[in-house]
């Protein structure tokens, strides 16, 4: 029986352990080591007096079919209409096979992708769509000049020096400025000429004016549905659980306890001895206690600036690439709120006709807010009393240990009671509840060291028992389906015997893999 250590009971851990054990629990014994006292890492859900909040919704789509078919297969999509498709006599698509989420709570729901930026108290389309709306709220002259500045940039691209460079390049300079500008700056606490251009290919991936053309062309013709590809950031629906993102995560960590899985919670990991390649033994602190553990395999999604830092043997110039790899850290607002000072202006029917949106992004320059989640259209199951309350998510980023992350609960409530106040979305006296979560190294940095993160995986690769999987363990801004699939390589490695760790790099790397998928 092979011994697996597995750190981190995120996505990408707790895939891994899944994998492992699936059908071949005599064959592993899996421990599986979590810092905190949650499942999920930042896709968990937290409850509120029975209200849940996601640390960061995360729509269940993915490119890649392996990780479609494990999900359903985890939760089921729904089978008959959920609690608000029913008030509002919504269409919706139904798995024959599928549950009642009305009875059953292991279930994933089909929900309406809408995100939409807020700017100058108009709302408009993410991505930035070519509508009467569109033009309405920019005005004619704005939007003459966003077109030639397209065009401008078209003829003479920018050298991607920069992820400035890689935005004007794709929507010019006017459409950069008013919906890429301030918000990157906001996410990454420094202005987009300072980093680096790898990021935009990285998250924005395909997208750009001639992709959302080609999106417009596929709605308008339908004879062309078929032929045309479509970006990540254009699907118009998703699955989602109905407890939230969280959910998944609380249902995978209970069947890989019932395979026979040992799960230890509030374990921070403090060591790696390492011996001839190989990690020999690992220390971690529960309850103020040292534990040792022995292993034949280690998995790791913990992040790779504490991974190495608790090697007791390493290169100079690897500890030091590793030990200033930037990431950003947030702090996301927990509001629940007697209703929205926001008309619903879309056709999309919603309970007590709120805005329709999943996540807004805040570009108003004057507040510090980022993005705001409206947990209702997530799932309406999320909430106590959908009607007559509404909960939303207020994130700010920010530097874990400066003035912001230090700030009092209650004065970060009250920031963003004023915040929201303030660009029209609440009235005064709106707010009911509220909850405070602080998330550390959130999303990994490509700034600092990043460019020297070559030389780190390859020291990390000649580990022989080490696989570092996840967005934390690559360092790498992964979706949660990518996240996962660096767990379905790992473990396939190691059910094989493949000695290389190639392919756990090469996810979500290709061109074609992170671009394009056919319409179905």
């Amino acid at each position: 029986m092979l011994n697996i250590v597995i750190i981190g009971a995120g996505p990408a851990g707790l895939t891994a352990a899944y994998e492992l054990l699936k059908g071949r629990q005599k064959d592993f014994k899996v421990t599986i080591l979590e810092k905190s006292a949650s499942y999920g890492g930042i896709s968990r859900s937290v409850s509120v007096h029975g209200n849940f909040m996601d640390i960061g919704g995360h729509r269940f789509y993915s490119k890649d079919e392996r990780v479609m078919k494990w999900w359903g297969k985890l939760m089921p999509m729904q089978g008959a209409p959920a609690m608000d498709d029913k008030l509002l006599g919504r269409d919706v698509p139904l798995d024959r096979a599928g549950l009642d989420p009305e009875k059953a709570d292991r279930v994933m729901l089909h929900r309406d992708r809408v995100s939409r930026i807020y700017y100058g108290r108009n709302f408009y389309d993410y991505p930035i769509s070519m509508k009467w709306e569109t033009i309405t709220n920019m005005g004619f002259v704005t939007c003459m000049r966003a077109g030639f500045s397209y065009l401008f940039a078209t003829a003479f691209p920018h050298k991607e020096n920069s992820l400035e460079d890689f935005f004007i390049n794709r929507f010019g300079k006017v459409l950069y400025g008013m919906f890429f500008e301030e918000y990157t700056e906001k996410l990454w606490g420094r202005h987009p000429r300072n980093i680096s251009a790898n990021w935009g290919a990285q998250r924005v991936k395909g997208l750009s004016i001639t992709a959302i053309i080609k999106d417009i062309i596929r709605r308008v013709l339908p004879a062309t549905k078929d032929k045309i590809k479509v970006e990540t950031s254009l699907i118009e629906q998703f699955g989602y659980p109905k407890f939230g993102c969280g959910q998944m995560w609380d249902v995978v960590a209970g069947d890989v306890v019932s395979m026979g899985a040992e799960v230890i919670m509030n374990a921070r990991v403090m060591g790696l001895k390492l011996a001839n390649d190989n990690i020999t033994e690992l220390t971690y602190i529960k309850d103020n206690v040292e534990h040792k553990l022995k292993a034949d395999v280690f998995i790791s999604s913990m992040p790779v600036k504490d991974l190495v830092d608790g090697f007791d043997a390493c290169p100079d110039d690897v500890r030091r690439i590793a030990t200033n790899l930037p990431y950003r850290d947030f702090v996301t607002i927990g509001l629940l709120l007697n209703g929205l000072n926001l008309v619903n202006k879309t056709t999309r029917k919603t309970l007590s006709n709120i805005v329709p949106d999943n996540w807004i992004y805040v570009q108003e320059p004057a507040v510090k807010m980022g993005r705001i989640q409206i947990f209702n259209n997530w799932s309406p199951y999320m909430v106590k009393d959908p009607i007559n309350n509404v909960f939303v998510g207020c994130e700010y980023f920010c530097t874990e240990g400066d003035d912001f992350w230090n700030a009092p609960d209650d004065k970060l409530v009250a920031l963003a009671e004023k915040e929201l106040i303030d660009m029209g979305v609440v009235r005064s006296g709106a707010v009911l509840d509220a909850h405070v979560e602080r998330v550390e190294k959130a999303y990994p940095a490509y700034f600092g060291t990043y460019k020297d993160m070559d030389k780190l995986i390859t020291f990390l690769n000649k580990i022989d028992n080490l696989y570092c999987v996840g967005r934390n363990g690559q360092h790498r801004y992964n979706n949660m389906d990518h996240s996962m699939a660096t767990a379905f390589e790992a473990v396939n490695n190691i059910k094989n015997g493949i000695k290389g760790k190639e392919n756990l790099w090469t996810v979500n790397t290709e061109k074609k893999y992170h671009e394009e998928k056919n319409i179905i």
